[in-house]
């Protein structure tokens, strides 16, 4: 039997191979309890498992998972630096909100979108994460805590979620399965820069997940300078997109917009991207500029432009928030991963 990745096996893998190994089904059921609600990721810790079992699974499919390198931590905001078994580095971060946690999973080494603002994008791309590799940021990160529960995915990390749609949408089929992880369709976030076609095979997925989009500008003159994809999937395919998402779904989008002094951030951009967003009744997320190492291009816009952005769109009635900054001082902010320690 060859080698396999055990945290890349869904429900079904794992009962196939129980069987193919003699063994009754229910095996299968024991491992993923162990695996997604107790977090024992080593076999020999699975102690109603029989011995013989544990031997040919510790032979036969491995328990790969990220080594954590370090961790860093800001007022409840934790930030976990991974090595993958070929030596890359990825990071992901945990957000405590008091009542609920939510961990941010990266799901490739690098970006291929190159966004200005953005330092993950500055590392160019180096490849996709595998299932088992991105889910086991999840699990280890789970495994960390005092009460073993994180409430809420967001796939916000590093890469771009929507260019590794194969393994992300079979590592969210594994979380959401009631015999694995089960956490709940409403608890998982996928964010995306503007991936055309996968957020038309979002909008048919059968676990309904919510989605949230990167805009950042409201024309296409200025999103193709900030983010090099609008060259590809222009305003009007991405919002046409999107409305097919909303009319499939009935879901309600966030759009993610970072305030940038001088660049977007002026009361008119607000008017475009009402005028632009009409019809969809979005959430807008306004995410003051995080400072990214070596970008002296962008500055935060001041407390004033931002008010004056937050003006126009309540004389608008566009639903908003001003994002509370978290993780910034550790580089754990929205547009500051770059595992580069």
């Amino acid at each position: 039997m060859q080698v396999i990745d055990a945290l890349s096996l869904d429900y079904s893998e794992w009962k196939k191979l129980i069987e193919e190994m003699c063994y009754p089904r229910f095996r299968a059921d024991q491992i993923c309890q162990w695996i997604y609600s107790h977090k024992v990721l080593d076999y020999n810790g699975m102690s109603n498992v029989p011995k013989d079992l544990r031997a040919k699974l510790n032979e036969n499919i491995l328990m790969t998972q990220p080594i954590l390198i370090k961790t860093f931590n800001s007022g409840g905001t934790i930030k976990y630096l991974w090595q993958l078994l070929d030596g890359e580095r990825v990071e992901s971060v945990l957000l405590n909100h008091g009542g609920h946690k939510t961990a941010c999973i990266s799901t490739q080494v690098g970006c291929p979108l190159a966004c200005a603002f953005c330092a993950t994008g500055s590392m160019g791309f180096k490849r996709n994460l595998s299932v088992g590799e991105i889910l086991g940021q999840f699990l280890l990160m789970e495994k960390m805590q005092d009460d073993k529960a994180i409430n809420n995915i967001v796939f916000m990390g590093m890469g771009e979620p929507l260019l590794n749609e194969d393994n992300l949408f079979k590592a969210i089929r594994i979380l959401n399965h009631e015999k694995m992880r089960n956490l709940g369709a409403r608890h998982i976030t996928i964010s995306t820069s503007g991936i055309v076609p996968g957020i038309e095979d979002l909008a048919d997925f059968e676990i309904p997940l919510r989605l949230s989009v990167s805009l950042h500008a409201s024309n296409d003159e200025l999103r193709s300078r900030l983010m090099p994809i609008n060259k590809k999937y222009n305003l009007q395919r991405l919002v046409d997109a999107l409305k097919f998402y909303k009319d499939r779904t009935g879901e309600r989008i966030t759009i993610e917009y970072i305030l940038i002094a001088n660049i977007n951030d002026e009361p008119k951009y607000a008017y475009e991207m009402a005028a632009l967003l009409n019809g969809l009744e979005p959430y807008i997320n306004l995410i003051p500029y995080n400072p990214v190492k070596n970008n002296k291009k962008f500055k935060r816009s001041s407390d004033g432009a931002i008010k004056k952005f937050c003006a126009a769109l309540s004389e608008l009635k566009i639903e908003f928030e001003v994002r509370r900054e978290r993780g910034s001082d550790i580089a754990a902010a929205c547009g500051q991963l770059a595992a580069d320690y």
